[in-house]
């Protein structure tokens, strides 16, 4: 494997996890969370569990996704503090 590659994914995993816990916009929260989880779709491949890489394509970045957007155009974007 290429360990660079890994730890370059590996950093976006992580930034993508503190931005998604810490922004105050909740649509942007959504969608830092679906770049989450289709890092972590590239990780689960690049170690070779091409299933649960799908499985985290399918339901993480897109089912998931989807429903987080759709719940926010519902509710209101920001908080108030």
């Amino acid at each position: 494997m290429i360990w660079q590659l890994d730890l370059a994914i590996l950093t976006l995993v992580v930034v993508a996890a503190i931005g998604a816990i810490t922004i105050k916009d909740l649509l942007g929260s959504a969608i830092l969370f679906g770049a989450y989880s289709f890092m972590m779709c590239l990780l689960w491949s690049i170690m070779g569990a091409v299933d649960v890489a799908f499985t985290e394509a399918s339901v993480g970045a897109g089912v998931s996704t989807i429903f987080f957007v759709a719940a926010v155009f519902r509710t209101t974007r920001r908080t108030k503090d």
